[in-house]
């Protein structure tokens, strides 16, 4: 039997419900700041995320939907300081505390910690915004926690490409059999399946409905005592027994 070795997290809409209330706020408020006169709603942001990164993100609307849309710049520097700019409103909404992290989080990572479970982030969002939500939603010490957080543009291509995902395993010298990531998108299942590696899906309003085929388990999050977790899919959901919440027993039993 293998013995689960290292949990990996994604960070946006996994680790906390950070995109609607977070970065496309964030967005707005940049490009507001700008005089750009764009504006994502909730639904348009939820499509636009299809497109992994800011960065990307700002040019893909700025070709597809702002065709008289001219930069004052090459669209990879404007794209790059907008981005920053966004960065610098998002970090102030996490200090102000409007982002929490999503129930159960907060119990799975200390309980890794105490059973010697080594654990990572593997995620296309920003060092920056990383730390400050880590370090405010979940502890100020707490990205010491972890033995590696792998984000941003710390390698070539995004996902749902593995390269984040096989970046973690090389840096921490991982067998990928005793790894378990957790997810909440189609895009972070396919980058993290495609390195090898059993996931468990958390989903959220804006991957609800996803395709999650390839998912170990899928629940529409870790769950508590208080708040049971629903399980919607998954090739070993017939292995949770009479759990109610994800907890290590359960990641112990999906390594089997």
């Amino acid at each position: 039997m293998k013995k689960l070795g290292a949990l990996i997290f994604d960070v946006d809409g996994t680790l906390a419900e950070t995109e609607r209330d977070g970065h496309r706020v964030a967005f707005n408020r940049a490009f507001a700041a700008k005089g750009l006169g764009w504006m994502w709603t909730v639904q348009q942001y939820g499509k636009l995320l299809d497109v992994a990164g800011g960065k990307e993100r700002i040019a893909y609307y700025a070709d597809r939907f702002m065709p008289n849309f001219r930069s004052p710049t090459d669209m990879n520097t404007f794209a790059s300081e907008l981005h920053a700019l966004k960065q610098d409103f998002y970090r102030q909404l996490v200090l102000d505390g409007s982002i929490g992290l999503r129930p159960g989080i907060r119990r799975l990572i200390q309980d890794a910690r105490e059973s010697g479970v080594k654990l990572a982030i593997a995620t296309t969002s920003s060092v920056g915004s990383v730390m400050t939500l880590l370090q405010t939603a979940l502890d100020m010490n707490s990205p010491e926690w972890f033995d590696l957080i792998a984000a941003g543009d710390i390698v070539p291509a995004k996902k749902p490409a593995p390269d984040i995902y096989l970046h973690v395993i090389r840096e921490l010298e991982l067998n990928p059999e005793t790894c378990l990531v957790v997810e909440d998108s189609q895009q972070g299942l396919r980058s993290a399946t495609a390195a090898g590696l059993k996931t468990v899906v958390t989903w959220n309003d804006y991957t609800r409905g996803q395709e999650f085929r390839s998912a170990a388990l899928v629940i529409d999050g870790l769950g508590d005592a208080e708040n049971p977790f629903q399980v919607t899919g998954g090739k070993a959901r017939d292995l949770i027994g009479d759990a109610t919440f994800f907890d290590l027993d359960l990641a112990q039993r999906l390594m089997e």
